[in-house]
């Protein structure tokens, strides 16, 4: 891999609740160079939105976040908020979840994509900038772009809100994207046309890509990595060819064998039994182990480190086994 872009090293976050301190992510390493995109898949609450909420600085004030996060060499764990809004929208942008809640419901979209390139551009007029946003609509496939940027969220559909959050995302260029989510709620045609899109913009541009998802089949296909999380640590990481033809991970593999497939015979798809964890009671040992069909007693008192297993990074004792 080139020079990273984004590099985080051993990123704890710990969230205090009740009088105890939680910890949602625990010791996460992660990088992604220019041009690269880094799926991040798990279950919801496994921290995948947590970890780049992290990186973007967007964590509630009391939240506690140590390790490194650098961008660029430069490091933003322990910068003040206001150097951080700085590179917030102009060099990392990000598209959340949910575009409904994400996008203001009083502003029309052209207003909201013209206030982001005004807030890091302070020569441009209302007027250069709402044309702008009107480009920025176009680029992203919204057809009557000049239309669309005079409606309010509510009056467009799920698409081409979720094209409005990209072009928000993009109108300053950034040299890195977070995506979460970004096809959730959205029909399969559109879920395409969507990642399409991404795909289409990061080459151009040649930024960084973090997709976040739980639906495995849009990662095989977009990204170049991949990094399973399961209760707040990465579980399982290498070449999305190497994860997804030989995993090692149970927790990996039980992913795998819960999706779908076209060649198959009309079968029950296969679940991974039980629930994950709670931040509130964690299982001593591996944290997977409750939910294992492979566990050895080793695994229910030591947890496994991060370690090189056939060509991928693996938290597991019996990885090794085939």
């Amino acid at each position: 891999m080139t020079e990273a872009l984004l590099e985080v090293r051993s990123l704890e976050v710990t969230i205090p609740a009740a009088g105890r301190a939680l910890q949602a992510i625990r010791g996460v390493d992660l990088a992604v160079a220019p041009g690269e995109t880094l799926g991040l898949v798990g279950e919801s609450g496994c921290g995948k939105s947590v970890t780049m909420l992290a990186v973007m600085g967007l964590l509630a004030p009391h939240v506690r976040v140590r390790g490194s996060i650098r961008f660029r060499g430069e490091e933003l764990v322990g910068r003040p908020q206001k150097e951080l809004a700085k590179l917030r929208g102009a060099r990392i942008g990000m598209i959340f979840q949910d575009p409904m809640t994400a996008l203001n419901p009083v502003l029309t979209v052209g207003a909201q994509i013209a206030e982001a390139i005004r807030i890091h551009d302070a020569g441009a007029t209302a007027v250069a900038a709402l044309k702008r946003a009107t480009e920025l609509l176009e680029r992203v496939a919204i057809p009557l772009p000049e239309r669309r940027a005079l409606q309010y969220p509510h009056e467009l559909s799920g698409g081409m809100r979720q094209r409005a959050m990209i072009a928000m995302a993009m109108a300053n260029a950034p040299e890195l994207l977070i995506a979460d989510e970004p096809t959730t709620a959205l029909d399969v045609t559109v879920q395409a046309q969507i990642i399409e899109l991404l795909q289409r913009l990061r080459d151009e541009s040649r930024m960084g890509l973090v997709l976040i998802s739980h639906d495995l089949g849009i990662v095989a296909g977009t990204a170049d990595r991949i990094a399973i999380m399961y209760a707040g640590r990465i579980v399982e990481r290498g070449a999305v060819e190497d994860v997804f033809y030989q995993p090692r991970h149970p927790y990996t593999r039980g992913l795998l064998a819960s999706l779908p497939k076209i060649d198959a015979r009309a079968e029950r798809l296969t679940a991974i039994e039980g629930s994950p964890p709670s931040l509130a009671s964690r299982p001593p040992g591996c944290p997977f182990h409750p939910r294992c069909g492979r566990r050895i007693e080793r695994c229910q008192a030591e947890e496994p480190v991060l370690r090189p297993v056939a060509g991928n990074e693996v938290a597991c004792h019996v990885a090794d086994a085939a």
